[in-house]
């Protein structure tokens, strides 16, 4: 294993993974601007806005209520990595404020490892935590969300790879080949820390990463947060012509990963191009006003909540931090 540690010091002095992430930002957000621009030059507003108009009250109810539904299964990313660091003093409340406010700007704002760190630290500091364990909070809850996206692709691109082939335009059998690879690796990394207790990070900055059961639950509240989410779009998707959900799901979390890996705020622009891309079977006006309602309910309506509900908090704080002086 020398070799390889060699190579990747030679990669990141040389290159740099932040170079090669600068790159495949603007790599994918070029790309999804090309296909914005195919799809939606000639796209008539009017017709827009009068499928909007006529999306049934009542898949924008059920679809609301699985979006509420991931929200609230996001607090508990947050939840499980403050009982991962030995951090079991913070009581849910604290730690499902934490989870809401941080998803719900960084989706919005982009870079989300910085922007929903930030609002972390700004709430778990006011509870004795450093910037330190707040960093350990993003990484647990980051292994989450990356636990849960691995079992969910991996479990519908061998199920159904012609999904992903939609997106990326690879053959069928390298897309099952993929999902299959996926899952063996999940397999693996669950059999590593099931056997002997891991530790990740040097120097002051490590972490001991759940063990086996424990990981366990961590994949389950990633695919309940990731299935609530498809759940939301595939109500939101027109009627016809029927497409099952698992290709759904696999189209959906394919590109709010693109989104993801773009930084572009609330994967704007990246996400709505891979759905407009692969779903090609829907007319288009229709799916850009499916899409429109689900930004309103997933990105909008929570980032307006988070910014209600900080904004709250912080003249709260501050009436009473007046008042802690008035009485000295």
């Amino acid at each position: 294993m020398d070799w390889l540690r060699g190579a990747a010091r030679f990669f990141e002095e040389k290159i740099g993974w932040h170079r090669v992430g600068f790159v495949l930002s603007i790599s994918i957000i070029a790309i999804a601007a090309w296909a914005l621009y195919r799809k939606l030059h000639d796209i008539n507003v009017a017709k827009v806005l009068s499928a909007m108009a006529t999306v049934d009250y009542g898949d924008v109810a059920l679809a609301a209520l699985f979006v509420a539904c991931a929200y609230f299964t996001l607090t508990f990313y947050d939840l499980f990595a403050l009982r991962t660091i030995g951090k079991s003093s913070i009581p849910y409340r604290i730690a499902a404020l934490g989870g809401f406010t941080s998803y719900s700007i960084g989706h919005n704002v982009g870079a989300t490892v910085f922007t929903g760190g930030a609002v972390r630290y700004r709430i778990y500091s006011h509870w004795g935590l450093s910037a330190m364990d707040v960093a350990k909070i993003c990484f647990v809850a980051g292994t989450t969300f990356w636990l849960g996206n691995v079992t969910v692709l991996g479990v519908g691109i061998a199920w159904h790879p012609e999904a992903a082939s939609q997106i990326d335009q690879l053959p069928v059998w390298f897309n099952r080949g993929l999902g299959i690879a996926l899952l063996i690796g999940l397999v693996c990394y669950v059999a590593w820390v099931w056997r002997t207790p891991r530790v990740v990070g040097r120097d002051n900055w490590k972490v001991q990463l759940p063990n086996g059961p424990l990981t366990l639950l961590q994949i389950l509240i990633g695919i309940v947060d990731l299935g609530c989410c498809a759940l939301a779009m595939y109500v939101l998707v027109p009627n016809t012509p029927y497409v099952d959900f698992v290709s759904i799901s696999v189209i959906f979390i394919t590109a709010t990963l693109l989104g993801f890996i773009s930084h572009s705020p609330g994967g704007l622009g990246v996400f709505d191009a891979a759905m407009l891309f692969a779903l090609t079977q829907y007319d288009t006006e229709e799916l850009v006003a499916g899409l429109l309602i689900f930004r309103l309910l997933y990105y909008i309506t929570p980032f307006a909540l988070a910014l209600i509900t900080l904004g709250i908090r912080e003249l709260s704080l501050s009436l009473s931090g007046r008042r802690d002086v008035g009485n000295r």
